[in-house]
């Protein structure tokens, strides 16, 4: 089923039975403390649209868990939804290498420009912000958001979900992790000591968020991937102050400009690793010059605290899917599976081993290909009587196919970032993996104990065939 904005798809949501509307809760610290409960409550995978928070007018919103069900990532890809994880993963990598991009279109006006603050009607603190943590630095109005910039010489435009703090009522912060796209267009501008324009949307289409917070090919833009995954292009209208394409039908815009040497203390700020790993320090700010919103708008926010949290999980099966396409397009074969566990914290790679140096070779590869390279501290290869997608099958295998000193390898020097918590702050930008080759040992594989195990084809035989009996 298509959609074309966020209300759109909040009803399509409802008819499922997957929203639930909260009316009271305190944009201090209650909204988070909310969503985080419902977030780590297996039984409980539901929306959460919060509503007449005190101090703001009713209609003025924040929504949470907003990708925590398989059901709701399947209708924001535009696929059918998969009973498990793993038929997730192989359906969207098969899908994903067949979308073509579709460039965004251009339109006069859209429902974002309902209202518009130029200039001295800016006010930031109009909108119901949440303080998300109780050592956060500041209130974040930017953790389900997306920034918009461009590259100044080659001019491709990149969406990505970055961190936003409210310095004051016309003034953001603007905290991007090295190497990220949103970074590198920031520091070209800077070098050609020039000021950087910014756009952001705090509240949009889950498709863009969705795209935002996935590595997609440098140079192509996200606008033209979530057009290609939706069949249609987005329709984006010209910024009136940057120039920047902003999407049409978002719930809330600014735009302004960051300038070379204007600095401000950001965070810290309770990430997704489960902790205040990247402190506070002077960061570039964003100076508002306008903000476009609709009536009764919602702000789109996610719950970042210990795991599993808001976004993780759809985070988890759709980097799985990019890493098995990245091995595969490098030529390595017979894979059988990838999972990724604890955010990108651990990557797990089945095989079936074919010759010899297989697994390592499967390793490196999910280790340092793009979408497995950045903040990265595990990978773990296993045969293909291992279920990836099955944590406790995966530390059997830790368990009872691992001599420490023939299959654990130290890489060193790694893409790492700010968020690391295990880095010290003078070192952080660079960590180690551990590559563990948890498979029986090639050369003598066929000489191995036999597992009292039942394969993934008879498990997932009995699971369909006794859907809603026993299972």
């Amino acid at each position: 089923m298509s959609f074309k904005d966020l209300r759109d798809w909040l009803e399509q949501i409802e008819a499922y039975g997957e929203l639930k509307t909260v009316e009271g809760a305190d944009w201090n610290m209650e909204i988070s403390a909310i969503s985080d409960l419902v977030a780590k409550n297996p039984a409980d995978k539901r929306c959460l649209l919060f509503d007449s928070i005190p101090g703001y007018p009713k209609g003025y919103r924040v929504l949470t868990n907003i990708l925590n069900s398989a059901r709701r990532l399947a209708l924001t890809l535009n696929q059918n939804p998969s009973p498990s994880d793993r038929e997730f993963v192989e359906t969207w990598r098969q899908r994903s290498k067949e979308i073509v991009p579709i460039k965004p279109k251009f339109v006069a006006t859209g429902s974002v420009m309902e209202n518009v603050h130029l200039g001295d009607d800016v006010n930031l603190w109009e909108f119901p912000t949440p303080l998300w943590h109780h050592l956060d630095g500041g209130r974040y109005i930017g953790t389900g958001s997306v920034t918009i910039t461009r590259d100044p010489d080659e001019g491709w435009v990149n969406l990505g979900t970055y961190r936003v703090m409210i310095h004051d009522d016309k003034t953001l912060a603007f905290f991007v992790s090295p190497g990220k796209d949103g970074r590198i267009h920031r520091d070209k501008y800077f070098a050609q000591n020039k000021p950087c324009p910014v756009a952001i949307s705090f509240g949009q289409d889950p498709l863009l968020l969705v795209t935002s917070i996935m590595p997609s090919p440098y140079g192509v833009s996200e606008y033209d991937y979530a057009g290609g995954i939706q069949g249609r292009p987005v329709e984006v209208i010209e910024g009136k102050v940057t120039g920047l394409p902003i999407p049409a039908h978002a719930e809330i815009v600014i735009e302004g400009e960051s300038l070379p040497h204007e600095a401000k203390t950001e965070g810290p700020f309770g990430e997704w690793t489960g902790y205040y790993a990247s402190h506070s320090r002077p960061e570039p700010l964003i100076r508002v010059k306008a903000v476009y919103h609709r009536n009764n708008p919602i702000i789109t926010g996610a719950t970042t605290a210990i795991m599993p949290n808001d976004f993780g999980h759809a985070y988890e099966l759709m980097r799985a899917a990019q890493i098995w396409n990245e091995i595969e397009a490098a030529g390595v074969p017979d894979i059988q599976g990838v999972a990724c566990h604890q955010h990108r914290f651990i990557t797990v790679v089945s095989i079936k081993q074919r010759y010899p140096g297989h697994a390592k070779q499967a390793a490196m590869l999910a280790m340092q290909c793009h979408a497995g390279a950045y903040l990265g501290r595990y990978v773990i290869v296993v045969d293909e009587d291992i279920d990836p997608y099955n944590f406790d099958e995966v530390i059997w295998a830790l368990a009872t196919r691992v001599d420490p000193q023939r299959a654990i390898e130290i890489v060193k020097e790694c893409w790492s970032g700010p968020l690391d918590p295990v880095i010290p702050v003078e070192e952080k930008g660079y960590n180690s993996r551990a590559l563990i080759l948890a498979c029986k040992p090639y050369h003598w594989k066929d000489k191995f104990p036999p597992s009292i195990q039942y394969s993934i084809e008879i498990k997932e035989y009995v699971k369909r065939k006794f859907a809603g009996d026993v299972f």
